[in-house]
């Protein structure tokens, strides 16, 4: 069972336009409203590809039960442990015209300590069960910057294998727990380095803590720094779209294959032709299964020799 945490879930409300114009009003077909945040889109792609998945989380107030239905109206399975306060609404602007997403994200409600204990009792129970467990996103307001570092020590204590998708502080305090797999952006992943070059940063993460660094860098594919090497896996076309979503189906592509032990080119193949896929379809969470087909078939891995030291 691979098991995902969105510790700020949201209600993603998402607007499609003909483009996004500044200082003018647009006029919007019908907005889409459904779970997520990124553990709940990660769940999605995993339960699209038959794999056995589970979403926990913290969820709060009226949106939080509306999430919740439509985890059940998905057929998603939830161990969502309720807070107190209000979970947020996300909202995206779509452009029909270009594919450019503009994402307004809202802190999240304010975690109370007795509440987060009540969910690391309920996620140290559920990590048990765990064979891979996938924590996603940011950190709510009240929770501080090591609360990853806790629950990546508990799954780990489990038994489990563990994949961290998320930036800025919660990530680099989280490496010290020894992450199994991190998944930051080119622009997170410059962020906590301060080096431009994507794959000498995902060396320099590797050696602060993680066994493995799969970086995303947009059209560029991936680049992972692995216990065995070193590798860019290309994707095999540039297609429009909403891009939101490419990250979550990336993280979903690592979850399946390490739950079902795939040697490493395979599963940066698959990650990326995921990842692709994911472009095309119009919500987070989704991707085309012809495409996902198509490129698992095409995508390039390749070997990377490591570079020159970056200078930042």
């Amino acid at each position: 069972m691979i098991l995902t945490v969105t510790l700020n879930a949201a209600l993603d409300v998402t607007y499609f336009v003909d483009e996004v114009t500044p200082h003018a009003s647009h006029r919007v077909t019908q907005p889409v409203e459904r779970a997520g945040g990124k553990g709940i889109n990660v769940a999605r792609v995993l339960a699209a590809l038959r794999h056995p998945v589970l979403a926990t989380g913290l969820v709060g107030g009226t949106t939080g039960r509306i999430l919740r239905e439509d985890l059940r109206a998905s057929g998603l399975k939830d161990a969502l442990v309720p807070v107190r306060g209000e979970s947020r609404k996300t909202i995206t602007v779509v452009s029909e015209r270009n594919g450019d997403a503009t994402v307004f994200n809202p802190p999240g409600p304010h975690v109370d300590p007795q509440s987060w204990r009540a969910f690391t009792r309920r996620f140290a129970e559920l990590a048990a069960r765990a064979d891979v467990v996938v924590l996603a996103g940011s950190l709510p307001p009240g929770l501080p910057c090591d609360s990853y570092a806790g629950l990546l020590a508990t799954a780990r204590d489990a038994g489990a294998v563990t994949v961290l998708d998320t930036s800025g502080a919660a990530l680099l305090a989280a490496l010290d727990a020894g992450p199994d797999v991190i998944k930051p952006n080119a622009a997170e992943i410059r962020e906590v380095t301060g080096r431009s070059d994507v794959a000498d940063a995902a060396a320099a993460l590797q050696a602060r803590g993680a066994r493995t660094v799969v970086a995303s860098d947009g059209p560029q594919g991936l680049h992972a720094v692995t216990p065995e090497g070193r590798y860019h896996t290309l994707p095999p076309a540039q297609l429009r779209g909403n891009p939101t979503g490419a990250g979550d189906a990336c993280v979903a592509a690592l979850a399946a294959g390490l739950a079902t032990g795939l040697p490493w080119p395979d599963l940066l193949r698959d990650a990326v032709a995921l990842s692709a896929a994911a472009v095309p379809a119009p919500l987070a969470g989704d991707f085309r299964r012809d495409l996902y087909d198509q490129f698992r078939t095409t995508a390039t891995v390749s070997v990377e020799r490591p570079h020159a030291a970056d200078s930042h």
